[in-house]
């Protein structure tokens, strides 16, 4: 939250690199809500003197000695959520600012902005961030209220779909307070995924729908219930971030992290999925059930199969590859299951003895296919994720 001081940030700096999560692509480091102080008698912002006292200027400094990026946090509105000082009516100030500092990502969220129309508020921000000459990614946070992906591709690098996620696969229960206000709570894994999905069309390579950070290995209270996730909601979630070609933001502390945590975040070829140069985001094809099936196209052919498992039981099923031909007008691209052979590889269990390819089958229809005899088996409220490659023609 708002507890964090140069020290800590420091520390999660180092644990980005000694961990290994650099050399698999997490590069930003992200300062979020809670570091600003006042602002001077001109009008230009500085860092909490007790939390950050050798400002941060050096702190852009040492994350840059890593080899890392450095990322900061303000708001539309005359305050943060938190109440810190916004950056209404200081943009091209804040945006100098941060140019000085040598910032390569903004997030920019929404609070205390009543009245305030989005598109020209963040519009505002991304001309103050061109005019104070320093690229930056650009990170549109108003949690979809106004369907920014209809008008912020040319606005900002990536926009939330949804309100604030928490480690919770299963939507959180709502509850009141005594005066009968609705309390906050935050959006689950599944609840997001369902939002998110219709949104493809406006996805693509500089401009990304984000369904919010990862909350893998997370743990929040909520009305006095702690809520976190099992290992195969956290490989779910994760998953289906990566089909949804989602911006990847850990939202866990590195410096008290496990290793199954670590195992789920540091998949590189699950993160190649999410990384593909396509930069198309997946498609849902169908859903049976509790099962939903997802393809996300990918260079040279390939393509990322995914059946998600939102149920409370396992699933055992054979993969019926004649019902799962894609013809996706989005990206062009269709399989070719009755014609072509495709390499699989379990992106979860790499080397577990499974089949190599998928082959014509001897099922009951004509054009069956499976993946040798194997019955695939996905358990409740987790996936099993393929990379299918085309290997030769019949």
């Amino acid at each position: 939250m708002t507890d964090i001081n140069e020290d800590i940030i420091k520390e999660t700096v180092d644990a980005l690199v000694d961990l290994g999560l650099a050399d698999v692509g997490y590069v930003y480091v992200n300062i979020d809500d809670g570091w600003h102080g006042e602002r001077d008698e001109q009008g230009f912002v500085h860092p909490d003197p007790a939390k950050f006292p050798s400002g941060m200027k050096a702190i852009g400094e040492y994350i840059h000695s890593k080899g890392l990026k450095f990322g900061i946090y303000s708001d539309a509105g005359n305050f943060t959520c938190n109440c810190y000082t916004g950056s209404r009516g200081h943009e091209y100030q804040d945006a100098l600012t941060y140019a000085g500092w040598e910032v390569d990502y903004v997030k920019y969220d929404w609070c205390f902005t009543t009245g305030i129309n989005p598109k020209e508020a963040y519009s505002l921000m991304r001309n103050a961030i061109t005019k104070a000459g320093r690229p930056m990614v650009f990170s549109i946070c108003e949690w979809g209220m106004s369907k920014p992906w209809e008008w912020a591709g040319d606005v900002g690098h990536s926009w939330r779909t949804t309100h604030d996620i928490g480690p919770a696969f299963l939507p959180v229960p709502v509850s009141y307070n005594a005066e009968g206000k609705r309390n906050w709570r935050p959006q689950s894994v599944l609840e997001i995924i369902e939002q998110t999905a219709p949104l493809r069309e406006y996805a693509g390579p500089g401009h990304w729908n984000d369904p919010d950070m990862l909350e893998v290995g997370n743990k929040i209270t909520v009305d006095g219930i702690e809520y976190s996730m099992t290992l195969s909601e956290d490989r779910a979630h994760f998953t289906m971030w990566c089909m949804m070609a989602a911006p990847l933001i850990l939202g866990n502390d590195l410096r008290d992290i496990s290793e199954e945590t670590l195992a789920i975040i540091k998949n590189r070829e699950v993160i190649a999925i999410d990384q593909d140069p396509l930069g198309v985001q997946g498609l849902c094809l169908k859903k049976e059930g509790d099962l939903q099936y997802w393809f996300k196209p990918l260079v040279n052919g390939d393509w990322a199969f995914c059946i998600l498992n939102a149920g409370e039981s396992d699933a055992a099923l054979d993969i019926d590859w004649a019902s799962l031909e894609v013809d996706d007008a989005l990206s062009g691209r269709k399989t070719s299951f009755s014609s072509v052979n495709y390499s699989v590889r379990d992106l979860w269990n790499p080397d577990a003895p499974v089949t190599n390819t998928l082959k014509k089958g001897t099922g009951r229809l004509k054009n069956q296919y499976v993946i040798n005899t194997r019955q695939t088996v996905v358990p409740s409220h987790d996936v099993v994720t393929y990379r299918l490659t085309p290997v030769e023609k019949n």
